[in-house]
């Protein structure tokens, strides 16, 4: 996923429809449900709404009754009031220089037979703005600039930095080439030094995160002061970003705060999500709270279409190390090289597979209409259901690539459903629930989500629940709208999370839960675009650049991802990012792996027990150490956890010694997991020696020999017994040498030296 999409045009679009989202909600607040992205209009109350929220709406409408009689009878002189108002508060342009220096602008003007309503450049080589002070300039030459020459040198600037900045951007969506990219940043890196907004907030968090550019996190944290001092909520998000995380400044959850607040109060999406649930974990959850992250999801469940939207894959490094043999969910390349090789080949099942990785995006696989589009009507045409359901699924929504065309999609859905498939049952139920090429009929729509949601389709279940909750075609029965719900949860959907959440937020058909509504919420926002950035620092620490990925770990941390905040801390304990300090690593992965301990990962929770134990960010304790362990241990069930605990029973570390649980402990992480019976067999060996030594060292060997009668145990010659035993072992020990010394065989061939004679000297001739 690219930076600039990230950063960029889908921020913008998510920030429009929050915006819209509000004004929808406004505008629909009473009488009104909204479920599964649609309004419908709600005929009566909950009936699990309490007595005080009546009272509380009673006294709201009588307020927005009293509300509506005041604003009957002002209402037209208000509006009178507004309008002159407005015209005196409009602002006048006058003249500078010119024939009609401090003139003011007359509006429209006749300038070449054509009238206009604004200043304009036309007629002038330098390009500078201009108006007339009269209607007709022609007839009375009178005319002014509209800004001094500096103001125009300053537009003209901005407008150069615009034409580059646009240059960069057509530069980098057109291609899907690394070094295309490289190139489009270089044309956005100048725009940035002419101080283009946007192109500076990319180019900023292009050198954070270290997308296409060299990371610099001071020339990033440079350029965010300087949008800050803008006013930009993306330039304020990454400033508090870097005191929270304390990268490039002295860490500060202070001034963090501050500039998340601002940068929330500015509409920058993500950050809104960020404190609302800090709110909510700082347990001030009230109504307000869950209204106002039902606003910041509104836009995220809106965006979800009948595929489901984009894949979000969640991947752990501590997993991976632990568990190299476990599947991370990525697909290999060799493998899907493979599945294409059978896809060629004709193999349909292969086709269907390709197809929704390919329209999903996900498991290393990026999001690609046109291929997915190939492979399904491939198989479609060999005569697989499936493949024609999400052919029909591609034609009812449309894209790029295909065409909206209910007729086509019904086509397929029809021929789906007659074979008996569950996606092209519910898309044939989506067509008669909402007219999409047939009349509406809500008794066929629920007859053919009814079938899928037998099968276990959950887009059947979803809209099923919402048939139920909203009583159309049926009686409403939020008992079976919430069962529908929750079967289509289970099933990941993430509408079906967020009906869920406004049922418990609201109390209806359930227990009203604001931390029940919250934590499924957060369920949603976590499925946003941005969520796509897990996989962009999954693949920069594959490609072994830590730095890069252990930065935007560590932004998603900052927004509640317990994936980002495990492996922000894993990158740090294995200390791999040379960005951090080396003194500054534990401390830092000791607070993400509390944050990520808190959401329920078991690892994290153990991590917690090891950093107390040894030490590792703060001072040894080992009652603190011994706590997680044991939360680890019952709410996980986790076999580590268990072993440990046996060790600090054994050694009375933090908890007073006791062989006894000691043991207890061992033999539950043996029957926890297969994987701990090796080692708590060792330890149990170890403990059985320990035991036996304890138990010797606290009786008395002598008063127990002095008990013991060796006369009535062997008779009253029990010593000549006992001498001629000991003889009969020594003479057996003594025969047994002897024969061993006789039956030493010599080696064949082996003759004795004989000592070689010298050969007499040679006779010499006297002197």
């Amino acid at each position: 996923m690219s930076l600039v999409d990230e950063e960029g045009n889908q921020d913008e679009s998510l920030e429009s429809k929050t915006l819209s989202a509000e004004d929808q909600v406004k505008d629909h607040s009473t009488g009104t449900r909204v479920v599964a992205g649609q309004i419908f209009l709600e005929s009566g109350k909950s009936d699990s709404q309490s007595e005080n929220e009546e009272n509380f709406h009673s006294q709201e409408e009588e307020k927005e009754n009293s509300l509506e009689e005041l604003n009957s009878l002002e209402m037209s002189n208000l509006l009178n009031k507004d309008l002159e108002e407005a015209e005196i508060q409009s602002p006048v342009l006058t003249a500078i220089g010119g024939t009609a220096d401090g003139e003011p602008c007359h509006f429209p003007f006749l300038f070449m037979e054509k009238e206009y309503a604004e200043c304009t450049a036309d007629g002038r080589e330098d390009g500078r703005l201009w108006c007339a002070t009269t209607y007709d300039y022609k007839k009375d030459q009178k005319w002014g600039f509209c800004e001094s020459e500096e103001q125009s040198n300053k537009r003209r600037q901005m407008q150069e930095a615009e034409d580059v900045y646009q240059i960069g951007m057509k530069i980098f969506n057109e291609s899907s080439k690394k070094a295309q990219k490289k190139v489009a940043y270089q044309y956005l890196l100048k725009a940035a030094d002419m101080n283009h907004t946007k192109a500076m907030e990319k180019v900023s968090y292009a050198l954070l995160f270290g997308d296409y550019l060299k990371q610099n996190i001071q020339s990033s944290k440079e350029l965010f002061e300087k949008l800050t001092e803008e006013g930009s909520p993306k330039g304020q998000m990454a400033l508090g970003f870097l005191y929270a995380s304390g990268l490039g400044v002295n860490s500060s959850q202070a001034k963090a705060l501050v500039y998340y607040t601002f940068g929330a109060l500015g509409g920058n999406l993500i950050l809104c999500i960020h404190l609302v649930l800090l709110s909510q974990w700082c347990n001030f959850c009230v109504a307000k709270t869950c209204l106002k992250i039902y606003l910041i999801c509104f836009p995220v469940a809106s965006d979800i279409s009948l595929t489901g939207g984009t894949v979000v894959q969640r991947i752990r490094l501590a997993d991976e190390v632990e568990n190299p043999g476990m599947a991370s969910g990525m697909l290999e390349e060799d493998l899907i090289q493979y599945y294409q090789f059978l896809a060629e080949k004709g193999d349909v099942q292969a086709q269907v597979g390709l197809g929704q990785l390919h329209l999903h995006g996900g498991r290393g696989v990026e999001q690609n209409h046109q291929r997915a589009f190939e492979y399904f009507n491939q198989a479609a045409n060999a005569g697989n259901s499936h493949a024609m359901a999400f052919l029909g699924k591609m034609y009812s929504e449309g894209s790029d690539v295909v065409p909206q065309s209910n007729e086509t999609a019904l086509q397929y859905f029809k021929k789906a459903a007659d074979m008996g498939n569950p996606v092209g049952q519910s898309g044939l139920g989506m067509a008669y629930l909402y007219g999409r090429g047939v009349p509406v009929n809500y008794e066929l729509a629920l007859k053919y989500f009814q079938k899928a949601a037998e099968q276990g389709w959950v887009d059947g279940q979803l809209q099923l629940g919402s048939m139920y909750y909203n009583g159309i075609g049926v009686k409403k029965d939020y008992k079976q709208a919430l069962k529908y719900f929750n079967l289509a949860s289970q099933g990941g959907h993430i509408l079906a999370f967020y009906n869920l959440a406004q049922m418990h937020a609201t109390g209806t058909g359930v227990m009203r839960s604001c931390h029940t509504a919250v934590e499924l919420f957060k369920n949603v926002c976590e499925r946003g675009r941005w969520s796509e950035r897990l996989m962009t620092a999954y693949n920069s620490y594959k490609d072994g650049d830590s730095n890069s990925a252990v930065v935007q770990y560590l932004l998603l941390a900052e927004q509640g991802y317990e994936v980002a905040q495990s492996n922000a801390a894993f990158i740090l304990d294995q200390k791999e990012a040379s960005i951090v300090g080396e003194n500054e690593t534990y401390p830092r992965a000791l607070l993400h792996w509390n944050r990520a301990a808190s959401q329920g990962y078991t690892v994290a929770r153990i991590k917690l027990g090891d950093y107390h134990f040894y030490g590792f960010g703060t001072d040894v304790d080992y009652e603190t150490a011994f706590i997680h362990y044991r939360l680890a241990s019952e709410q996980q069930h986790s076999a580590q956890a268990m072993f440990n605990l046996g060790y600090m029973h054994e050694k009375g570390l933090g908890i007073k010694q006791d062989i006894h649980l000691a043991k207890r402990f061992y033999d539950m992480a043996a029957e926890a997991s297969p994987d701990a019976q090796v080692p708590v067999f060792l330890a149990l060996c170890k403990l059985g020696v320990i035991y036996s030594l304890q138990y010797i060292r606290e009786i008395n060997i002598r008063e127990v020999f002095s008990h013991i009668d060796m006369d009535q145990l062997l008779g009253p010659e029990w010593d000549l017994y006992l001498m001629t035993i000991i003889a009969l072992l020594l003479g057996t020990i003594i025969a047994y040498r002897q024969r061993q010394h006789q039956a030493i065989p010599r080696p064949a061939g082996l003759r004795p030296a004989v000592p070689q004679q010298e050969p007499p000297p040679e006779h010499q001739a006297p002197q």
